[in-house]
Protein backbone atom coordinates (compact mmCIF):
# COMPACT_ATOMS: atom_id res chain seq x y z
CA UNK A 1 0.00 0.00 0.00
CA UNK A 2 1.26 3.77 -0.76
CA UNK A 3 2.22 5.28 2.38
CA UNK A 4 0.30 8.55 2.43
CA UNK A 5 2.09 12.25 2.41
CA UNK A 6 0.69 15.05 4.03
CA UNK A 7 1.64 18.94 3.54
CA UNK A 8 1.61 20.74 6.22
CA UNK A 9 2.18 25.01 6.33
CA UNK A 10 5.17 24.88 2.96
CA UNK A 11 5.59 21.35 2.43
CA UNK A 12 6.28 17.65 4.02
CA UNK A 13 8.02 16.15 7.06
CA UNK A 14 8.25 12.77 8.16
CA UNK A 15 10.58 10.71 10.38
CA UNK A 16 13.44 9.36 8.84
CA UNK A 17 13.40 5.93 7.35
CA UNK A 18 10.11 5.27 8.37
CA UNK A 19 8.25 8.36 6.20
CA UNK A 20 11.11 10.33 5.02
CA UNK A 21 12.27 7.76 2.14
CA UNK A 22 14.47 8.33 -1.01
CA UNK A 23 11.00 6.87 -2.47
CA UNK A 24 9.08 9.23 -1.01
CA UNK A 25 11.00 12.07 -1.66
CA UNK A 26 11.03 10.64 -5.20
CA UNK A 27 6.66 11.20 -5.29
CA UNK A 28 6.51 14.84 -3.72
CA UNK A 29 9.61 15.58 -6.59
CA UNK A 30 7.16 14.17 -8.85
CA UNK A 31 3.98 16.36 -8.06
CA UNK A 32 6.27 19.68 -7.65
CA UNK A 33 8.06 19.19 -11.52
CA UNK A 34 4.06 18.54 -12.50
CA UNK A 35 3.24 21.76 -10.66
CA UNK A 36 6.01 23.45 -12.02
CA UNK A 37 5.47 22.25 -15.44
CA UNK A 38 1.36 22.84 -15.57
CA UNK A 39 1.13 26.14 -13.66
CA UNK A 40 4.86 28.31 -14.00
CA UNK A 41 6.78 28.66 -16.79
CA UNK A 42 9.24 25.49 -16.18
CA UNK A 43 12.30 26.68 -18.09
CA UNK A 44 12.92 29.53 -15.53
CA UNK A 45 13.85 26.31 -13.71
CA UNK A 46 13.85 25.20 -10.14
CA UNK A 47 16.64 26.15 -7.23
CA UNK A 48 17.17 23.10 -5.26
CA UNK A 49 18.91 23.53 -1.61
CA UNK A 50 19.24 21.36 1.50
CA UNK A 51 19.80 21.49 4.93
CA UNK A 52 22.47 19.94 7.58
CA UNK A 53 20.52 16.67 8.32
CA UNK A 54 20.96 13.36 8.12
CA UNK A 55 20.44 12.53 4.25
CA UNK A 56 19.73 16.03 2.81
CA UNK A 57 22.55 15.90 0.09
CA UNK A 58 21.90 12.93 -0.80
CA UNK A 59 17.53 13.31 -0.90
CA UNK A 60 18.73 17.38 -2.42
CA UNK A 61 20.25 15.13 -5.63
CA UNK A 62 16.87 13.07 -5.59
CA UNK A 63 14.79 16.10 -5.59
CA UNK A 64 17.43 17.76 -8.76
CA UNK A 65 16.82 13.96 -11.04
CA UNK A 66 13.21 13.96 -11.00
CA UNK A 67 12.49 17.61 -11.56
CA UNK A 68 15.49 17.41 -14.53
CA UNK A 69 13.74 14.09 -15.51
CA UNK A 70 10.63 16.11 -16.36
CA UNK A 71 12.51 18.68 -18.86
CA UNK A 72 13.08 21.25 -16.29
CA UNK A 73 16.62 22.72 -15.29
CA UNK A 74 17.42 22.58 -12.12
CA UNK A 75 20.28 24.58 -10.07
CA UNK A 76 21.32 22.84 -7.07
CA UNK A 77 23.48 24.15 -3.99
CA UNK A 78 27.02 23.11 -3.92
CA UNK A 79 26.93 23.08 -0.06
CA UNK A 80 24.29 23.05 3.39
CA UNK A 81 22.29 26.19 2.72
CA UNK A 82 19.81 28.43 4.73
CA UNK A 83 16.08 28.24 3.07
CA UNK A 84 16.11 32.23 3.26
CA UNK A 85 18.91 31.75 0.29
CA UNK A 86 17.01 29.13 -1.49
CA UNK A 87 13.85 31.48 -1.55
CA UNK A 88 16.01 34.78 -2.17
CA UNK A 89 17.47 32.76 -5.08
CA UNK A 90 13.82 32.10 -6.54
CA UNK A 91 13.16 35.61 -7.00
CA UNK A 92 16.55 37.47 -7.80
CA UNK A 93 16.72 34.30 -10.78
CA UNK A 94 13.68 34.36 -11.60
CA UNK A 95 12.97 31.03 -11.01
CA UNK A 96 10.06 28.97 -11.08
CA UNK A 97 9.77 27.84 -7.89
CA UNK A 98 12.52 26.44 -5.09
CA UNK A 99 12.55 23.06 -3.40
CA UNK A 100 14.33 22.99 0.35
CA UNK A 101 15.40 19.40 2.11
CA UNK A 102 14.52 20.22 5.76
CA UNK A 103 12.49 19.77 8.69
CA UNK A 104 13.84 22.85 10.20
CA UNK A 105 13.75 23.08 13.98
CA UNK A 106 11.87 19.36 14.39
CA UNK A 107 14.21 16.53 15.93
CA UNK A 108 17.14 14.99 14.75
CA UNK A 109 15.17 11.72 12.97
CA UNK A 110 12.93 13.99 10.62
CA UNK A 111 13.38 15.46 7.75
CA UNK A 112 11.29 17.16 4.80
CA UNK A 113 10.96 19.10 2.03
CA UNK A 114 9.50 22.76 1.47
CA UNK A 115 8.48 24.36 -1.30
CA UNK A 116 9.23 28.09 -2.54
CA UNK A 117 6.95 29.70 -4.82
CA UNK A 118 8.09 31.65 -7.72
CA UNK A 119 7.89 34.88 -5.59
CA UNK A 120 10.95 33.97 -2.84
CA UNK A 121 8.28 33.21 -0.27
CA UNK A 122 6.44 29.27 1.47
CA UNK A 123 4.17 28.47 -1.63
CA UNK A 124 0.32 29.46 -0.26
CA UNK A 125 -2.50 27.28 0.52
CA UNK A 126 -3.59 27.70 -3.27
CA UNK A 127 -0.40 26.41 -4.69
CA UNK A 128 0.14 23.71 -2.21
CA UNK A 129 -3.37 22.38 -2.72
CA UNK A 130 -2.32 22.28 -6.48
CA UNK A 131 1.14 20.23 -5.43
CA UNK A 132 -1.22 17.72 -3.53
CA UNK A 133 -3.61 17.41 -6.21
CA UNK A 134 -0.52 16.50 -8.64
CA UNK A 135 0.65 14.14 -5.73
CA UNK A 136 -2.81 12.40 -5.33
CA UNK A 137 -2.78 11.55 -9.29
CA UNK A 138 0.87 10.26 -8.86
CA UNK A 139 2.15 12.73 -10.88
CA UNK A 140 5.62 11.85 -12.52
CA UNK A 141 6.18 13.47 -15.69
CA UNK A 142 9.04 12.53 -18.11
CA UNK A 143 10.56 14.85 -20.78
CA UNK A 144 13.85 15.56 -22.15
CA UNK A 145 16.20 15.36 -19.24
CA UNK A 146 17.68 18.99 -18.43
CA UNK A 147 21.11 19.91 -16.87
CA UNK A 148 21.39 19.78 -13.43
CA UNK A 149 24.05 22.41 -12.28
CA UNK A 150 26.02 22.85 -9.13
CA UNK A 151 25.74 26.44 -7.95
CA UNK A 152 26.73 28.47 -5.16
CA UNK A 153 23.60 29.92 -3.31
CA UNK A 154 24.92 31.33 -0.47
CA UNK A 155 27.31 34.44 -1.96
CA UNK A 156 24.81 36.54 -3.42
CA UNK A 157 22.37 35.96 -0.37
CA UNK A 158 25.04 36.89 2.17
CA UNK A 159 26.05 40.36 -0.17
CA UNK A 160 22.03 40.96 -0.18
CA UNK A 161 21.14 40.94 3.71
CA UNK A 162 24.62 42.94 4.53
CA UNK A 163 23.42 45.48 2.00
CA UNK A 164 19.88 45.15 3.89
CA UNK A 165 21.60 45.79 6.98
CA UNK A 166 23.74 48.12 6.86
CA UNK A 167 27.18 46.85 8.04
CA UNK A 168 28.96 49.48 8.36
CA UNK A 169 27.79 50.85 11.31
CA UNK A 170 28.42 47.53 13.09
CA UNK A 171 31.69 47.19 12.05
CA UNK A 172 32.61 50.51 13.28
CA UNK A 173 31.18 49.52 17.58
CA UNK A 174 32.94 47.36 19.40
CA UNK A 175 30.04 45.26 20.43
CA UNK A 176 30.95 41.77 20.61
CA UNK A 177 28.59 38.97 19.30
CA UNK A 178 28.26 34.96 20.22
CA UNK A 179 26.48 32.75 17.47
CA UNK A 180 24.80 29.47 17.34
CA UNK A 181 24.04 27.77 14.37
CA UNK A 182 22.41 24.82 16.54
CA UNK A 183 24.36 22.53 14.06
CA UNK A 184 21.86 23.84 11.30
CA UNK A 185 22.28 25.39 7.80
CA UNK A 186 23.35 28.76 8.51
CA UNK A 187 26.67 27.15 10.17
CA UNK A 188 29.40 29.77 9.17
CA UNK A 189 27.40 32.32 8.08
CA UNK A 190 27.26 34.87 10.61
CA UNK A 191 30.66 34.03 11.76
CA UNK A 192 32.05 34.73 8.74
CA UNK A 193 30.00 38.14 7.57
CA UNK A 194 31.02 39.62 10.80
CA UNK A 195 34.72 38.18 10.46
CA UNK A 196 35.42 40.13 7.47
CA UNK A 197 34.36 43.19 8.68
CA UNK A 198 36.58 42.35 12.26
CA UNK A 199 33.43 42.98 14.28
CA UNK A 200 34.41 40.23 17.53
CA UNK A 201 32.28 37.27 17.65
CA UNK A 202 32.42 33.69 19.41
CA UNK A 203 31.20 30.75 17.12
CA UNK A 204 29.63 27.80 18.80
CA UNK A 205 27.81 24.69 17.18
CA UNK A 206 28.96 25.24 13.71
CA UNK A 207 30.24 22.15 12.77
CA UNK A 208 28.29 19.37 11.23
CA UNK A 209 26.72 16.93 13.50
CA UNK A 210 23.09 15.90 11.99
CA UNK A 211 22.41 14.50 15.48
CA UNK A 212 22.15 17.77 16.95
CA UNK A 213 23.15 16.22 20.25
CA UNK A 214 21.13 17.33 23.16
CA UNK A 215 18.95 19.91 21.68
CA UNK A 216 16.36 20.12 19.05
CA UNK A 217 18.06 22.86 16.81
CA UNK A 218 14.84 25.73 17.65
CA UNK A 219 16.28 28.47 19.21
CA UNK A 220 14.02 28.63 22.25
CA UNK A 221 14.48 27.71 26.02
CA UNK A 222 16.01 24.54 26.98
CA UNK A 223 17.85 24.56 23.59
CA UNK A 224 19.61 27.42 23.66
CA UNK A 225 21.04 27.14 27.45
CA UNK A 226 25.18 26.73 25.61
CA UNK A 227 24.61 30.19 24.02
CA UNK A 228 23.23 31.40 27.07
CA UNK A 229 26.26 30.46 29.12
CA UNK A 230 28.63 31.37 26.23
CA UNK A 231 27.95 34.69 26.16
CA UNK A 232 27.92 35.07 30.28
CA UNK A 233 31.78 33.69 29.84
CA UNK A 234 32.84 35.50 26.97
CA UNK A 235 31.27 38.46 28.05
CA UNK A 236 29.39 38.94 25.15
CA UNK A 237 27.07 42.00 23.99
CA UNK A 238 24.57 39.41 22.62
CA UNK A 239 24.13 36.26 21.63
CA UNK A 240 22.19 35.36 18.39
CA UNK A 241 20.93 32.05 17.16
CA UNK A 242 19.79 30.26 14.72
CA UNK A 243 17.47 27.20 13.88
CA UNK A 244 18.19 24.32 11.82
CA UNK A 245 17.49 25.82 8.40
CA UNK A 246 18.00 29.13 9.87
CA UNK A 247 14.58 31.06 8.91
CA UNK A 248 14.18 31.52 12.81
CA UNK A 249 15.48 33.42 15.50
CA UNK A 250 16.18 33.37 19.09
CA UNK A 251 18.42 35.86 20.84
CA UNK A 252 20.31 36.30 24.76
CA UNK A 253 20.56 39.26 26.60
CA UNK A 254 24.28 40.59 28.07
CA UNK A 255 23.62 38.74 31.21
CA UNK A 256 22.70 35.45 29.23
CA UNK A 257 18.76 36.27 29.58
CA UNK A 258 16.96 34.33 27.00
CA UNK A 259 15.29 37.30 24.87
CA UNK A 260 12.02 35.44 23.11
CA UNK A 261 10.84 36.16 19.68
CA UNK A 262 8.25 38.89 20.64
CA UNK A 263 10.85 41.09 22.58
CA UNK A 264 13.11 40.73 19.21
CA UNK A 265 10.50 41.73 16.79
CA UNK A 266 9.23 44.62 18.88
CA UNK A 267 13.15 46.14 19.46
CA UNK A 268 13.57 46.23 15.05
CA UNK A 269 9.54 47.75 15.13
CA UNK A 270 10.52 50.14 17.38
CA UNK A 271 13.62 50.77 15.60
CA UNK A 272 12.58 51.21 12.02
CA UNK A 273 9.76 53.00 12.86
CA UNK A 274 11.55 55.36 14.86
CA UNK A 275 15.06 55.32 13.29
CA UNK A 276 14.77 54.28 9.68
CA UNK A 277 10.78 55.60 9.22
CA UNK A 278 10.17 53.06 6.36
CA UNK A 279 6.95 53.41 5.44
CA UNK A 280 4.25 50.24 5.46
CA UNK A 281 1.83 48.18 7.90
CA UNK A 282 3.01 45.76 10.90
CA UNK A 283 1.64 42.25 10.68
CA UNK A 284 1.88 39.89 13.45
CA UNK A 285 0.02 36.82 14.41
CA UNK A 286 -2.28 35.75 16.97
CA UNK A 287 -0.68 34.16 19.52
CA UNK A 288 1.74 36.91 19.51
CA UNK A 289 3.18 39.80 21.67
CA UNK A 290 0.20 42.89 22.55
CA UNK A 291 2.93 45.41 22.63
CA UNK A 292 3.63 45.43 18.82
CA UNK A 293 0.08 46.49 18.58
CA UNK A 294 1.00 49.94 21.31
CA UNK A 295 4.12 50.55 19.20
CA UNK A 296 2.00 50.39 15.91
CA UNK A 297 -0.23 52.91 17.02
CA UNK A 298 1.85 54.93 18.75
CA UNK A 299 3.45 55.98 15.26
CA UNK A 300 0.03 55.40 13.49
CA UNK A 301 0.78 52.05 11.41
CA UNK A 302 -2.23 49.61 11.28
CA UNK A 303 -1.71 46.45 12.50
CA UNK A 304 -3.10 43.55 11.05
CA UNK A 305 -3.82 39.69 13.24
CA UNK A 306 -3.54 36.62 11.22
CA UNK A 307 -3.71 32.58 12.13
CA UNK A 308 -0.39 31.16 13.52
CA UNK A 309 1.55 30.41 10.84
CA UNK A 310 4.19 32.82 8.48
CA UNK A 311 2.63 31.76 5.18
CA UNK A 312 -0.45 33.78 6.05
CA UNK A 313 2.01 36.64 6.92
CA UNK A 314 3.91 36.43 3.76
CA UNK A 315 -0.14 36.36 1.82
CA UNK A 316 -0.86 39.99 3.29
CA UNK A 317 2.83 41.13 2.18
CA UNK A 318 1.87 39.89 -1.33
CA UNK A 319 -1.46 42.15 -0.99
CA UNK A 320 0.00 44.71 0.80
CA UNK A 321 3.30 47.15 1.75
CA UNK A 322 3.89 45.41 4.95
CA UNK A 323 7.09 47.12 6.96
CA UNK A 324 7.11 43.62 8.96
CA UNK A 325 5.60 40.76 10.41
CA UNK A 326 6.15 37.74 12.04
CA UNK A 327 5.18 34.77 14.44
CA UNK A 328 5.67 33.61 17.80
CA UNK A 329 8.36 30.69 16.78
CA UNK A 330 10.84 33.32 15.62
CA UNK A 331 9.84 34.05 11.88
CA UNK A 332 10.36 37.62 11.31
CA UNK A 333 10.22 38.97 7.55
CA UNK A 334 10.09 42.55 5.71
CA UNK A 335 8.37 43.58 2.11
CA UNK A 336 11.22 45.33 1.02
CA UNK A 337 13.25 42.47 0.91
CA UNK A 338 11.09 38.97 0.89
CA UNK A 339 8.12 37.62 1.83
CA UNK A 340 9.94 34.93 3.85
CA UNK A 341 11.35 34.38 7.46
CA UNK A 342 15.44 34.77 7.71
CA UNK A 343 16.95 34.11 10.99
CA UNK A 344 20.56 35.28 9.64
CA UNK A 345 19.57 38.62 8.40
CA UNK A 346 17.26 39.42 11.40
CA UNK A 347 20.53 38.56 13.68
CA UNK A 348 21.70 41.14 11.81
CA UNK A 349 19.23 43.83 12.11
CA UNK A 350 19.32 42.87 16.32
CA UNK A 351 22.88 43.99 15.76
CA UNK A 352 22.59 47.08 13.56
CA UNK A 353 20.14 48.40 16.33
CA UNK A 354 22.46 47.92 18.82
CA UNK A 355 25.15 49.61 16.96
CA UNK A 356 22.80 52.41 16.10
CA UNK A 357 21.46 53.14 19.50
CA UNK A 358 24.91 52.10 21.39
CA UNK A 359 23.49 49.85 23.44
CA UNK A 360 23.11 45.59 24.88
CA UNK A 361 20.31 43.67 23.85
CA UNK A 362 18.95 43.27 27.53
CA UNK A 363 18.98 47.65 27.73
CA UNK A 364 16.81 47.95 24.46
CA UNK A 365 14.30 45.34 26.14
CA UNK A 366 14.59 47.01 29.29
CA UNK A 367 13.67 50.09 26.77
CA UNK A 368 10.75 48.80 25.75
CA UNK A 369 9.44 47.42 29.22
CA UNK A 370 9.48 51.01 30.27
CA UNK A 371 7.78 52.60 27.57
CA UNK A 372 5.24 50.45 26.76
CA UNK A 373 5.02 48.64 29.73
CA UNK A 374 5.86 45.55 31.26
CA UNK A 375 4.93 42.43 28.73
CA UNK A 376 5.76 39.04 29.80
CA UNK A 377 5.25 35.54 27.68
CA UNK A 378 5.14 31.54 28.30
CA UNK A 379 4.05 28.39 26.07
CA UNK A 380 3.49 25.03 27.23
CA UNK A 381 3.46 21.91 25.46
CA UNK A 382 0.52 19.64 26.94
CA UNK A 383 1.20 15.96 25.19
CA UNK A 384 -2.27 14.68 26.09
CA UNK A 385 -4.53 12.17 24.92
CA UNK A 386 -6.29 13.42 21.37
CA UNK A 387 -9.72 12.89 23.62
CA UNK A 388 -8.53 14.97 26.48
CA UNK A 389 -7.55 17.64 23.52
CA UNK A 390 -10.72 17.18 21.70
CA UNK A 391 -12.68 17.77 25.52
CA UNK A 392 -10.20 20.78 26.26
CA UNK A 393 -11.29 22.55 23.30
CA UNK A 394 -14.64 21.78 23.39
CA UNK A 395 -15.20 23.36 26.35
CA UNK A 396 -12.94 26.40 26.00
CA UNK A 397 -15.16 27.40 22.89
CA UNK A 398 -18.42 26.50 25.26
CA UNK A 399 -20.01 29.93 25.74
CA UNK A 400 -20.88 29.59 29.65
CA UNK A 401 -17.23 29.81 30.55
CA UNK A 402 -17.14 32.53 32.99
CA UNK A 403 -13.69 32.23 34.64
CA UNK A 404 -10.43 30.75 34.14
CA UNK A 405 -8.80 29.87 37.63
CA UNK A 406 -9.62 32.89 40.03
CA UNK A 407 -9.74 34.90 37.35
CA UNK A 408 -13.23 36.35 35.47
CA UNK A 409 -13.06 35.97 31.67
CA UNK A 410 -13.29 39.65 29.97
CA UNK A 411 -13.78 38.29 26.50
CA UNK A 412 -13.17 35.19 24.02
CA UNK A 413 -11.27 35.58 20.69
CA UNK A 414 -11.68 32.86 18.24
CA UNK A 415 -9.80 33.55 14.84
CA UNK A 416 -6.77 30.51 15.85
CA UNK A 417 -7.77 27.61 18.79
CA UNK A 418 -9.50 30.27 21.91
CA UNK A 419 -8.15 33.20 23.36
CA UNK A 420 -9.25 34.51 26.62
CA UNK A 421 -8.94 37.55 28.27
CA UNK A 422 -8.78 37.87 32.06
CA UNK A 423 -9.54 40.37 34.42
CA UNK A 424 -5.89 40.39 35.81
CA UNK A 425 -3.50 42.47 37.25
CA UNK A 426 -1.90 44.82 34.80
CA UNK A 427 1.06 46.45 37.28
CA UNK A 428 0.53 50.01 35.42
CA UNK A 429 0.34 50.37 31.67
CA UNK A 430 1.60 46.62 31.73
CA UNK A 431 -0.04 43.75 28.90
CA UNK A 432 -3.49 42.81 29.11
CA UNK A 433 -3.76 39.11 30.74
CA UNK A 434 -4.63 36.49 28.10
CA UNK A 435 -4.46 32.77 27.41
CA UNK A 436 -4.62 30.83 24.18
CA UNK A 437 -5.82 26.98 23.81
CA UNK A 438 -4.65 25.87 20.52
CA UNK A 439 -4.94 22.22 19.69
CA UNK A 440 -2.13 20.96 17.21
CA UNK A 441 -3.88 19.53 13.53
CA UNK A 442 -1.09 17.41 13.22
CA UNK A 443 -0.12 15.49 17.18
CA UNK A 444 -1.54 14.15 20.58
CA UNK A 445 -0.80 18.06 21.52
CA UNK A 446 -2.29 20.83 22.85
CA UNK A 447 -0.50 24.26 23.19
CA UNK A 448 -0.96 27.09 25.80
CA UNK A 449 0.29 30.50 25.21
CA UNK A 450 -0.34 33.53 27.48
CA UNK A 451 0.93 36.92 28.27
CA UNK A 452 0.65 39.14 31.37
CA UNK A 453 2.42 41.75 33.26
CA UNK A 454 4.77 39.76 35.33
CA UNK A 455 6.38 36.46 35.10
CA UNK A 456 4.59 35.46 38.12
CA UNK A 457 1.09 35.88 36.39
CA UNK A 458 2.37 33.77 33.31
CA UNK A 459 3.24 30.92 35.78
CA UNK A 460 0.03 30.88 37.42
CA UNK A 461 -1.72 31.26 34.14
CA UNK A 462 0.21 28.04 32.58
CA UNK A 463 -0.70 26.68 35.52
CA UNK A 464 -4.56 27.22 35.40
CA UNK A 465 -4.57 26.93 31.65
CA UNK A 466 -3.30 23.29 32.04
CA UNK A 467 -5.19 22.22 35.36
CA UNK A 468 -8.00 22.95 32.77
CA UNK A 469 -7.18 20.89 29.80
CA UNK A 470 -6.82 18.33 32.48
CA UNK A 471 -10.10 18.20 34.45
Amino acid sequence: MTQEIKFGTDGWRGIIADDFTFANVRRVAGAIASYVQKYENAQRGVIVGYDARFASPQAARVVADVVAAAGIPVKLANDYTPTPAVSYAVKQQGAAGGVMVTSSHNPWNWNGVKFKAHFGGSATPAIMKKIEEEMAAGAAPKGTRAAVQEVDLKKDYVTAVCAFAGMDLIAKTKFKFAVDAMYGSGRGVLPGIFAERGVQCVAIRQELNPLFPGINPEPIQPHTRMLQDTVVREKCDAGLATDGDADRIGAVAEDGTFIDSHRIFCVLLRWLLERKKWPGEVVRAFNTTGMIDRIAAKHGRKLHETSIGFKYVADLMMEREILMGGEESGGIGYSRFLPERDGVLNSLLLANVMAEEGKPLGQLVADLQREFGPHYYGRSDLHIPENMKQSAIQRARADGTQGLGRYRVLKKEHMDGVKFFLDAPTNGNGANAWVLFRASGTEPLLRLYTEASSPELVSEFLRIGETFVRE
